[in-house]
């Protein structure tokens, strides 16, 4: 099996900023400011930091050092159209990274945008809804087949294709498509909708996917929460499930040298999210129950959640790339359909493993 591996890092800044080219009446136009979160992705080669497993150490301070730029700044004062994609390429400009494949700028907890290394920036908003429902195809007994219900979260996915000139795709244009769907959802049993009569989440957002695209052609993927830790999305072919659990863990780095404070013991909260890739079951309406999940991936949880991962057996060190890694070919031999982990230390601040050749990358 072959591994590839992500660095992560993320860093907060508050700014202000106006965004002149927009209509008079726009909200953005008025100067206003936002708490934000930059967040990077990165193909690092080897050797990249000053010791391995200080990828994600280092990743963060060269991006702190950048945003360290922007923090309590006029945005026009940096860039003439300070947008969330502008800023996005402006970081990407200033960052001396060697393999970046992603950089977000999130404004709000409910909108950003994600730039790809191939340039193509995904414009994203969060939408949530208030509902009902009952899996009626599901074995007798099982708690997902009794009437229950959600605070369900969508995010739409846009391709942003102008270079953040022309802001058709921007966050309000979201919000107008959304608010039908909002009003056909919200405070509803979804069973009673045409087309939701197993309302899973893989089938609401394909569901979402077919009604969406017409309207939206940049449309490039759905993503549904069912719960705050799992959910799918889909991009018009594929379907991709996650599951998310945070860990309670002690470490330290043995490559560390003995006066970096990486090299004591220490700990994390971590948060692990394990995505799952499988065909869509047509009858079960899902492509692997969460449930299931859950349960196949519990003896390795229960070895990783408080307890010291360095003593971990075939874990060549406790940083997260290793670690993530680890993980992944562990939970496969339960769960092959496990073909990518994600493992953050502290908020964005991580690795990303991944088996074989990974689709587009989800949001940051």
């Amino acid at each position: 099996m072959s591994l590839s591996t992500l660095h992560t890092a993320s860093s907060g800044f508050e700014a202000a900023r106006q965004v002149g080219v927009l209509p008079d009446a726009h909200r953005a136009r008025r100067l206003h400011g936002h708490s934000f979160m930059a967040r990077v992705r990165a193909d690092l080669p080897a050797n990249w930091g000053p010791y391995p497993g200080a990828e994600v150490k280092t990743l963060t301070e060269q991006l702190q050092a950048c945003t360290a730029q922007l923090d309590y700044r006029l945005l026009n004062d940096v860039l003439p159209l300070p947008t969330d994609e502008n800023l996005a390429r402006w970081l990407r400009d200033q960052l001396q990274v060697p393999g970046l494949e992603q950089i977000g700028i999130q404004s709000t907890a409910d909108q950003g945008v994600d730039l790809d290394r191939h340039d193509q920036a995904h414009v994203w908003r969060r939408y949530r809804f208030e509902s009902a429902h009952k899996l009626p195809n599901v074995p007798m007994g099982h708690k997902c087949g009794r009437l229950h219900g959600h605070g369900f979260e969508v995010i739409l996915h846009a391709n942003q294709d102008a270079g953040g000139r022309d802001l058709s795709i921007d966050y309000d244009h979201l919000d107008a498509i959304w608010a039908p769907f909002h009003y056909q959802l919200h405070h509803k049993f979804l069973n009673a909708i045409e087309g939701l009569e197993n309302p899973t989440s893989e089938v609401l957002a394909g569901w979402l996917w077919q009604r969406l695209k017409g309207v939206l052609p940049e449309l490039s993927w759905v993503t549904v929460y069912e719960t705050g830790s799992c959910g799918a999305n889909f991009n018009g072919t594929d379907y991709r499930i996650w599951k998310e659990l945070t860990l309670d863990s002690a470490l330290f780095l043995r490559e560390a040298p003995a006066d970096d404070p990486l090299s004591h013991i220490h700990g994390h909260t971590y948060t692990l999210r394990l995505h799952l890739s499988a065909p869509l079951d047509t009858v079960m309406g899902w492509t692997v129950d969460f449930g299931d999940v859950k349960d196949r991936f519990n003896p390795i949880f229960k070895a990783l959640d408080h307890h010291p991962l360095h003593e971990l057996p075939g874990l060549t060190d406790c940083d997260a790339a290793s670690l993530a890694h680890w993980i992944l070919k562990e939970a496969r031999k339960t769960l092959p359909q496990v073909d990518r982990v994600d493992l953050y230390e502290t908020r964005g601040c991580g690795a990303v493993a991944v088996a074989g050749q990974d689709g587009p990358m989800l949001p940051i």
